[in-house]
């Protein structure tokens, strides 16, 4: 584990800053791009949260390429690896990019290692575009009302709670197992195959827990139908002001669901640049902001092109363990 990650910091960070001989350098000048329409890979279905955040940068695209524009195209399948190895494929000519998801562009080989392509090698980290806040929530037939009262019930009685996840390896699933490493508890996983139906088989009562989205969950907790007892990062969120960080009971923990544009590995760095730009400026509108805040609780990050890939590498880093340690498998 050790010597893993320092290697694949390197290959990550050298896929996204070099061009390899396979691909000409410089093949779409900086100031050119976009001259013609530019296709986004998105790695799930329509009307889910990150096709709805592809869509509101894509309304924004042609306001600052000229007319250019976005396409957004749905390759959902396979946690969104199905997607990811499309789009790892492509020529780094900017023609093709991919709003980045951590399955199909961080741990998918982590959670298949049959996987065709390996994420942190196969692509070119652009700009990390949202974070997107989520909760842990309970069905009101669990008697304890607050973090620590749901640690000590499950330390009274392990294996005796179920949680319901999007998925093997989904973010839910994964922040799960990580809220109960660090809690030292145990509960039963219960996959389902969408944000949807995991937080239907909480409201049911099918399962007792989860950790969705903000923006998933908190009708549901609006009305009555499940309780959120912890916010997965830090700062909270001011649409549950009430709801306290997960960090307040244990100190350090932040998750989020996350998203990013990559593109193929090899692009050449002065086109890197020029899509960043790009969309660090469609990122900064106001609009595009109150946008995301309000279909998805989700705050805009931007930055640049090496803080995105350490921050993938970071990802990398720490669900890695999280996998092993579980068994998590999707293959």
């Amino acid at each position: 584990m050790t010597s893993l990650m320092p290697r694949r910091r390197a290959l990550l960070l050298s896929a996204g800053l070099a061009a390899p001989a396979l691909w000409p350098a410089g093949s779409r000048a900086q100031g050119s791009w976009p001259d013609r329409p530019v296709r986004l890979i998105v790695p799930f279905g329509a009307g889910g949260a990150i096709d709805t955040l592809s869509r509101t940068v894509a309304q924004r695209f042609p306001e600052v390429t000229g007319g250019q524009t976005l396409v957004v195209e749905n390759r959902a399948g396979a946690g969104g690896t199905i997607a990811g190895l499309a789009v790892s494929r492509e020529r780094p000519d900017g023609s093709v990019l991919m709003m980045a998801d951590v399955g199909a562009n961080a741990i998918g080989k982590e959670l298949n290692p049959n996987l065709a392509y390996d994420p942190a090698t196969a692509f070119t980290p652009i700009i990390h575009l949202v974070n997107l806040p989520a909760v842990l929530m309970k069905h009101p037939s669990v008697t304890a009302n607050t973090m620590p009262e749901v640690i000590a019930a499950a330390k009274a009685r392990p294996d005796g709670f179920t949680y319901s996840s999007a998925g093997n390896g989904n973010g839910s699933h994964l922040f799960m197992a990580l809220f109960l490493k660090e809690a030292g508890i145990r509960m039963v996983h219960v996959p389902y195959r969408s944000g949807a139906e995991m937080v239907t088989a909480l409201i049911r009562g099918d399962a007792q827990f989860g950790f969705p989205t903000v923006s998933s969950g908190i009708g549901q907790i609006r009305q009555g139908n499940a309780k959120a007892l912890g916010i997965g990062n830090p700062e909270g969120t001011p649409l549950l002001p009430d709801v306290p960080p997960v960090s307040s009971v244990l100190p350090g923990f932040r998750v989020a669901v996350w998203h990013g544009i990559v593109a193929p590995a090899g692009m050449d760095p002065a086109l890197v640049a020029r899509i960043n730009a790009v969309f660090g400026q469609i990122a900064a509108m106001e609009a595009v902001k109150q946008r995301i805040f309000e279909t998805q609780a989700g705050t805009v990050v931007g930055g640049t092109p090496q803080q995105f890939a350490s921050f993938i590498q970071g990802e990398i880093a720490r669900w890695t363990p999280i996998i092993r340690e579980g068994g998590i498998r999707t293959e």
